[in-house]
């Protein structure tokens, strides 16, 4: 699908987050559309609330999971937001699986949910999945919908592994360094992912997971997190609306724009300025192909 016709038809990317309180679900989003700004939020009929209005709703212990949360500069992203299950019990918890049902009905691509990412925080007390985490993937039906699990303050495990690291003899200065990658490994290797993708367990495990340290750093970095959603996504109009609307790494723009646009069209016999500049309808369509996968890009011929 060019640019123009993407564009058109669907201008939207939608994304679910689930997590519980302080799990860190708006700094996310934050470091995601590369911001520190508040999300503007719209309810379903696409009137924007007014802050004073949402913040007495929260204080009243109200929560739409239809609001829509859009940042200014980067309105390509259409965020739901579920709270902890803990904060409503059985009843938060039928809303959500009801949204992801009634979301999946929809006609509209642009209307459905695209993905969904579930926050887990690393920093609470026994940092073992909670009943909300149990009940979502023993339980809930996201049917085509990819999930991928966000393992968020991830860097409250380096103090463990870092008195494990100076125990066994490392300096100070080499335990600081090797401190992220020890982490990563021994994680890797505990219960929570063996239970996180036990077929026993849970019905629908998430496709991936994802590890996200110092989130709230200034120069975090949220590459992965965009490169894995875009790497898990089946639909190729899905995969290049998600990888044109973030503006957080465009080499991933270039890397499916080559990857999936320029290598298809060409062969061992011809130069890629050739074909790409020839004299023929198909070096614009190239061109135009390509565009599609960089924000708001359109092209035009002479």
């Amino acid at each position: 699908m060019d640019s123009s016709t993407l564009r058109k038809q669907f201008d939207h990317f939608r994304i679910l987050i689930i997590g519980r309180a302080n799990a860190g679900k708006t700094t996310i989003l934050q470091r995601v559309c590369k911001t520190r700004e508040n999300p503007e939020i719209y309810n379903s009929a696409g009137k924007k609330i007014d802050p004073a209005v949402l913040m007495a709703c929260r204080e009243r212990g109200l929560h739409d999971i239809e609001n829509e949360m859009v940042f200014r500069n980067t309105p390509g992203f259409i965020f739901h937001d579920s709270r902890g299950f803990e904060a409503g019990g059985h009843s938060e918890f039928d809303k959500m699986k009801a949204f992801i049902a009634s979301r999946s009905k929809k006609r509209r691509l642009n209307d459905r949910i695209h993905v969904i990412w579930y926050c887990i925080p690393m920093d609470e007390d026994g940092r073992s999945f909670t009943n909300a985490e149990v009940m979502f993937f023993s339980q809930c039906d996201t049917g085509n919908i990819p999930v991928i699990v966000l393992f968020t303050k991830f860097d409250a495990l380096y103090d463990d592994e870092f008195e494990e690291l100076i125990s066994k003899g490392v300096s100070r200065k080499d335990a600081e360094a090797l401190v992220p990658q020890h982490a990563k490994e021994a994680f890797a290797n505990g219960p929570q992912i063996k239970l996180l993708y036990s077929c026993k367990d849970n019905q629908r495990p998430p496709r991936c997971h994802i590890c996200l340290p110092d989130m709230d750093k200034d120069d975090a970095d949220c590459g992965p997190l965009i490169e894995r959603t875009a790497e898990i996504l089946d639909d190729d109009v899905l995969k290049q609306l998600f990888v044109s609307s973030q503006r957080t790494n465009l080499e991933l723009c270039i890397r499916y724009a080559v990857e999936r646009s320029l290598a298809r069209h060409l062969n061992f016999t011809q130069t890629i300025s050739s074909r790409i500049f020839g004299k023929s309808d198909l070096s614009c369509h190239i061109i135009n192909e390509m565009g599609g996968w960089f924000p708001k890009t359109s092209v035009r011929f002479g």
